[in-house]
């Protein structure tokens, strides 16, 4: 199965660690490597490095290089980040380029699965069932009443696919509230939208002629130039003039096509945040419910999190509810509970034009 990888997005929830010339994707997280290679070690058992293609920032191809030394990945560098609709057409035309005829299975690159097996078989039956026409989407099965991702609502009318089962999507929800969020929860009827799509080539360019003209016919130019000298500036040129528009809102809110949610039990998360990368590391959390990485000293500490990344000693005391994040250019310090928010300081360094810690 032909996966494309999106590897864009600069991982601001993450800083100081993600900065602009290594994000979230190209930094080791879980501590099984950098998330991009996780992604596509995962998908080894339906994909092989050569049916993989990874669309990246062009100022992050050279990172991308050293990672998949000496594996034959496909790589491909966008000039600059026009979104994930732009993202997608134009690994799907990179796909039948090299040869691709059925499902594709599109794919963020920072992304943790802590089942992959699950995860894999939910693959395979997205693919069988997209190769019969429509647009597939993992629907993650949720276990809390989360406020921070998109939702899924399922119809009634299903297709069995062996010992899964796949529905036809009802509507897609924005980020809810906390009460409407506890009313998806409870009624079983929303999954998570973890932005995971299978589709056939044929099926997504239709979409993007339909609904982008402009994309379309900006890829179809690009498809006459795959393996010729031009074709880097051909792109720069297309890129040039492409809205920045996700394949959620260009696409998926107006297809004509039959659109399905299989449901995933998978162990999922998207690592969104420093609180939520906590969570994830339960098992490495001690007695108080810390936990810690590097060179630390904790005394009456409390379910905080303590990342020593910057060589020297972090000596905490009397902490509760604490993110400490120390590297050698800067150090955070807040709490835990709004980590969501360190994008806030991103901001703020954007507008003190502070560009050396970005």
């Amino acid at each position: 199965m032909f996966s494309i990888i999106m590897c864009g997005g600069s991982g601001t929830r993450f800083w100081p660690v993600s900065r602009r010339s290594k994000p979230k994707q190209f930094i080791d997280i879980t501590g099984n490597g950098p998330m991009v290679l996780e992604t596509c070690n995962r998908l080894s058992p339906v994909a092989g490095d050569e049916e993989i293609i990874l669309l990246l920032g062009r100022q992050h191809l050279s990172e991308a290089r050293d990672i998949f030394k000496g594996r034959k990945v496909h790589m491909l560098a966008e000039p600059v980040g026009r979104n994930t609709a732009a993202c997608m057409g134009l690994g799907v035309i990179y796909a039948q380029y090299l040869g691709c005829k059925e499902a594709v299975a599109f794919l963020p690159a920072d992304h943790f699965i802590g089942d992959p097996h699950s995860f894999l078989d939910a693959l395979r039956a997205a693919g069988k069932l997209a190769n019969s026409g429509g647009i597939v989407t993992l629907g993650i099965m949720p276990n809390r009443p989360e406020t921070g991702y998109g939702y899924i609502r399922r119809d009634q009318e299903h297709t069995d696919l062996g010992k899964l089962t796949a529905y036809r999507v009802s509507e897609f929800v924005e980020k809810p509230d906390i009460k409407k969020a506890l009313q998806y929860l409870a009624s079983g009827e929303y999954y998570w939208n973890g932005g995971i799509f299978v589709a056939t080539p044929e099926t997504i360019l239709k979409e993007i002629k339909e609904q982008l003209p402009d994309l379309y016919r900006g890829l179809k130019r690009l498809t006459k130039t795959f393996g010729k000298e031009q074709f880097e500036a051909e792109l720069r040129d297309v890129y040039d003039g492409l809205a920045d528009v996700s394949f959620d809102y260009g696409i998926m809110e107006n297809t004509s096509e039959k659109v399905y949610v299989l449901p995933c039990e998978c162990g999922w998360s998207d690592v969104g945040s420093w609180a939520s990368l906590y969570e994830l590391r339960s098992e490495g959390h001690d007695e108080d419910q810390n936990l810690a990485d590097g060179d630390t000293l904790l005394i009456d500490c409390e379910s905080s999190f303590i990342s020593g990344r910057g060589g020297r000693l972090i000596a905490c005391l009397g902490l509760k509810n604490c993110l400490v994040v120390d590297t050698p250019e800067a150090l955070l310090v807040a709490d835990l509970n709004r980590s969501q928010d360190v994008r806030k300081i991103v901001k703020e360094l954007k507008k003190t034009e502070k560009e050396n810690l970005l």
